[in-house]
């Protein structure tokens, strides 16, 4: 059983990229940043390079797993068996930071599981849960059964500040690292991949939606100002965008939802999302 380890994109990619979008569902995350770095360059997440790897039961057998990792974020595991899961952690934690940096990860929960306790063993350190999350994909697309007023729009350069602010304002809600948020919005917005649910003129929420790969399109970031919610824009802006990307030919939309947010798990079902997969993201810390 072996990792290969790579800091090359157009390896991963022509090595692990058939695996990845058979099961596009679950390897959602990798395929939209591997198509990101391709699209925006390897720089667009973080100075420090990427690095990336994909693991087989044999030599020369199928591929069956696979993570890239965007420093100063942790590497994200597609879909795998424990066991390679567990092998990963072992082999970066011999490879040290000359290859890269590892303060957590993120991904399936059996695996992510598997990792910390490969990891923790290997390098003395601790895991904690960052958070719980919900992989949904969706069933059959339906409208709100209380539809809020208003109307959705795709964003456009005029929206950009706006965008920009409440991407920030979701990054810091939700503790993720921010980078480049300004690049991000700009991508979406040229794209076609920023919607806004206006009411009354006024734009009162917000949701992104990944490009068309392998079939499968992720909504997300979804947000509406604090003082704006409870009337229904969230689900508004998500069903909107969700058809949409259906419009473009998606066949799998799926969404993350915080499984300690029982609002966001709630509402998205309510229009059709449905249950695919729990995720991990742990960090790690030293004794």
């Amino acid at each position: 059983m072996t990792w290969t380890l790579s800091t090359s994109l157009d390896d991963f990619r022509e090595q692990a990229g058939e695996f990845l979008a058979a099961r596009p569902a679950e390897n959602t995350v990798l395929l939209t940043i591997a198509h990101r770095l391709a699209e925006a360059g390897l720089d667009v997440f973080g100075e420090r390079p990427p690095v990336f790897g994909w693991w087989q039961a044999e030599p020369g057998g199928p591929i069956e797993g696979a993570f890239l990792q965007t420093p100063p974020f942790a590497p994200r595991l597609s879909a795998m068996p424990q066991t390679a899961a567990a092998e990963l952690a072992v082999r970066l934690a011999e490879a040290g930071a000359e290859f890269t940096e590892v303060a957590g990860v993120s991904g399936g929960a059996d695996a992510v599981r598997a990792f910390g306790e490969a990891w923790t063993a290997a390098t003395g350190t601790e895991q904690s849960v960052r958070v719980s999350e919900r992989l949904y994909r969706l069933g059959e697309l339906t409208d709100p059964s209380r539809p809020p007023a208003g109307r959705h729009r795709l964003a456009g350069p005029a929206d950009r500040e706006l965008a920009i602010r409440w991407h920030q304002e979701f990054l810091l809600e939700v503790k993720i690292q921010p980078h480049d948020v300004a690049r991000s919005v700009d991508d979406k917005i040229a794209s076609g991949g920023l919607h806004l649910w206006e009411d009354a003129g006024t734009p009162v929420a917000l949701a992104g939606s990944s490009p068309v790969l392998a079939g499968m399109s992720r909504i997300g970031p979804v947000y509406t100002p604090a003082e704006r919610r409870g009337r229904g824009y969230a689900s508004a802006v998500t069903a909107a965008a969700s058809a949409h990307v259906l419009g473009l030919g998606a066949e799998e939309v799926l969404l993350y939802t915080d499984l300690s947010n029982p609002t966001s798990n709630s509402i998205y079902q309510q229009i059709g999302y449905r249950p695919v997969e729990d995720c991990l993201v742990l960090d790690f810390q030293a004794r």
